[in-house]
């Protein structure tokens, strides 16, 4: 969202019962509340009401190809990096009806898409995930072709922050320049401080999260909040699990298309598409069409596809990256070099999802360095 306007409020401090006040706002406001909750031995994106839905006192251990969950000992709510979900797929969900027919006498009927489209608030967004965001609006609503799907869910999120306060194994949001601290993007933006008592501090990026914050119990955060809410985002920055340089990549890269690293991870690689499904800012897709076993009603629907499957090259004659190391190489240089010749930015964001969830622990910015020679 684009502030109207600068927010006047300046930043207050917010303990847990202000946290509470917040999600019962957001949802008499009409927004479908969604935010971080334990499931499935991980920190997943889900329905939340209260402060009791958030996972407290939990942080993941991550590296790669490695996820678990430990306890730690305080109670804080966003102690944890960044599970397998994003919030792509809310914005551009893992499958789409993009229109239905019915044959009705001798006419054919176009059917509505879909039913109505909800009004989200994602509560907890990290600064790596607005990145993100941002990264699929370049993609999906600032070409030459908008997708009105995604457009809808776009233009009626409010979103919730959340400055990092714990650096995960697979992070380099740093080295990315895409985080801890939220810049943009935001509508509120949050910083958990536990340094003996558990509050928050609030900042307001647009005119509707100035609104909203007017609502809450609250205090005008005091220096020292402010000051502790800056060292948690320094001390998060300065323990980042991995790092690439980026400053040369997109070159890099390019001139190295035959480089025998290509070879060795092709080695690795299972072709699972683990790595582009937790992806934030991937957004290759397929569109399928069916009919009814009566051939009265029929639907094209898109769905998530992954550049590392056989099909998604396929042409008339058959598929034009036949081999993994093929496969693996376009997906690396799209997301850190063609990507920017393509949208203006890298694809990357340094959330570290696709190190973590690689069952062989394949990890990006390793592939980065051995290509550039150990150097990096």
């Amino acid at each position: 969202m684009t502030p109207d306007r600068l927010p006047a409020i300046q930043k207050v401090t917010i303990d847990k019962t202000g946290i509470n006040a917040l999600l019962v706002a957001l949802a008499k406001r009409g927004y479908r509340v969604l935010g971080p909750a334990l499931r499935d031995n991980a920190i997943v994106y889900d329905d939340i009401a209260s402060v009791a839905d958030l996972p407290a006192g939990w942080t993941d251990e991550q590296s790669g190809g490695r996820y678990a969950l430990k306890r730690r000992s305080d109670g804080a709510l966003f102690g944890y990096a960044v599970g397998p979900q994003s919030w792509k797929k809310f914005l551009f969900p893992p499958v789409q009806t993009l229109w239905r027919a019915r044959r009705e006498g001798g006419s054919v009927k176009v059917l509505p898409d879909g039913g109505k489209v909800e009004r989200y608030a994602f509560f907890g967004v990290r600064a790596c995930e607005l990145h993100a965001i941002a990264i699929q609006d370049r993609v999906f609503l600032q070409g030459p072709y908008v997708d009105t799907h995604y457009k809808a869910r776009r233009e009626n999120a409010f979103i919730v922050a959340v400055n990092c306060g714990t650096a995960g194994g697979t992070c380099f949001c740093v080295s990315m320049h895409t985080g801890p601290k939220a810049e943009t993007g935001f509508d509120l933006a949050l910083t958990e401080l536990l340094d003996g008592s558990h509050r928050f501090v609030v900042e307001a990026g647009t005119v509707a999260g100035e609104e909203l914050l007017l609502e809450l119990p609250k205090r005008a955060a005091p220096p020292e909040d402010l000051a502790a809410a800056d060292a948690v985002v320094a001390k998060t920055a300065a323990s980042m699990g991995r790092t690439m340089r980026t400053d040369d990549v997109h070159d890099l890269l390019l001139a190295n298309m035959d480089h025998p690293r290509w070879d060795d991870v092709a080695g690795r690689c299972l072709g699972c598409t683990n790595c582009t499904m937790v992806c934030p800012t991937c957004f290759c897709m397929t569109v399928e069409d069916s009919s009814d076993l009566e051939g009265v009603e029929t639907s094209r629907t898109r769905r998530w596809d992954s550049c590392f499957t056989l099909d998604h090259s396929y042409v008339h004659g058959g598929s034009v990256r036949t081999s993994a190391k093929s496969r693996y190489r376009q997906w690396l240089t799209h997301k850190l070099a063609t990507w920017i010749d393509q949208f203006g930015s890298s694809g990357c964001v340094g959330c570290g999802r696709c190190i973590s969830w690689c069952p062989v622990g394949i990890d990006i910015t390793e592939e980065v360095a051995a290509i550039r020679g150990g150097k990096g």
